[in-house]
């Protein structure tokens, strides 16, 4: 029986990208991504990394030194019980400066190469597969392999509505805020494929319909007259749709952004330090409105809600920074 594999980009997908990374001290993991790796092992997953390393022919980094950085993702993975089944990488680009490398590889996403391959040595069902990234070659790539897809879509790189990830109108099958959403779309998918299989276990035959049951509605439908031709054009009001679409959209995608994100001691202590200034802020109007009205009192009481509300903030750029 063949496995089932979640294939994975590597740069903003498991760890961050600051550009070309070129030593393993630039390693950095993703939040969340150690939980989410060992969640997909949970529910029966090789976990396969699939990731375009044109570096390698622009002559920015070697192929030793690529694997040495793989090496430490694999280290900071492992120091939180999470592990990879394998990693394949497309080291070639038509525009590199390397000549071993500068050509074209059927490895390179789009392309699905490195899918075929990791198939072919891993025994993989590719139909039974997802593939999670956060660029349109990874969606592409999986797509043409065969495997479900989830872009990885935070709301500061969103595209506009309605844009399409290539000319061909490829598409993924989901999106994520991140790769711990991603491990919900996932539960949440074969959860619903065993409800479906076991209704079609269960359900009874379908009664045949005589063909002039069939006809009937049919004949009656083509009576009725066909009022879209002559609606009135509602521009106006499709724009304020369309506005007011996007609103809802870019609101649910900060609630889902919030909800996935990690639990910040930082972002606390922000919260708790802001309800303090609310309190001075209320006690200064206090003071303003008492009949024995005392400047100091006022004045006091301002400082410390500058002082906090001050504090509030150093809090939220140290959780930003984190």
């Amino acid at each position: 029986m063949s496995n089932k594999a979640i294939f994975l980009d590597r740069d903003n997908t498991l760890i961050n990208d600051p550009g070309y990374i070129n030593h393993p001290d630039q390693v950095k993991l993703l939040d969340g991504v150690a939980e989410a790796l060992i969640e997909f092992k949970t529910l029966g997953y090789k976990l396969v990394v699939v990731t375009n390393q044109s570096a390698v022919a622009r002559g920015i980094v070697t192929e030793k030194v690529l694997g040495e950085i793989h090496d430490r993702m694999e280290e900071l993975l492992a120091e939180q019980n999470a592990f990879l089944d394998r990693i394949y990488y497309c080291p070639y680009h038509p525009d590199g400066v390397v000549p071993e490398y500068s050509k074209e590889s059927d490895c390179r996403k789009p392309l699905p190469g490195m899918f075929q391959k990791a198939a072919a040595e891993m025994d993989l069902d590719l139909g039974q597969s997802w593939c999670i990234g956060d660029s349109r070659g990874d969606i592409e790539a999986g797509r043409r392999a065969g495997c479900k897809t989830i872009l990885i879509d935070k709301p500061s790189q969103q595209k506009p509505s309605g844009a399409v990830l290539s000319p061909e109108g490829i598409v993924p099958d989901y999106k994520a805020i991140n790769i711990k959403e991603a491990v919900n779309i996932i539960k949440k998918f074969l959860r619903s494929s065993g409800s479906e299989q076991k209704r079609a276990q269960t359900a009874p035959a379908k009664p045949v319909v005589p063909q002039a049951d069939i006809d009937e509605p049919a004949s009656q439908a083509e009576e009725q007259p066909l009022k879209a031709e002559v609606d009135e054009p509602q521009a106006p009001a499709d724009r304020t749709d369309d506005l007011l679409n996007n609103i809802l959209g870019q609101l649910k995608s900060m609630q889902r952004d919030e909800m996935f994100s990690e639990f910040s001691v930082m972002r606390l202590m922000a919260g708790m330090v802001q309800v303090v200034v609310l309190f001075c802020l209320l006690v200064t109007v206090w003071f303003l409105m008492s009949p024995a009205r005392n400047d100091n009192s006022v004045f006091i009481a301002l400082g410390f809600a500058v002082i906090f509300q001050l504090m509030a903030l150093t809090f939220y750029l140290m959780h930003g920074r984190k």
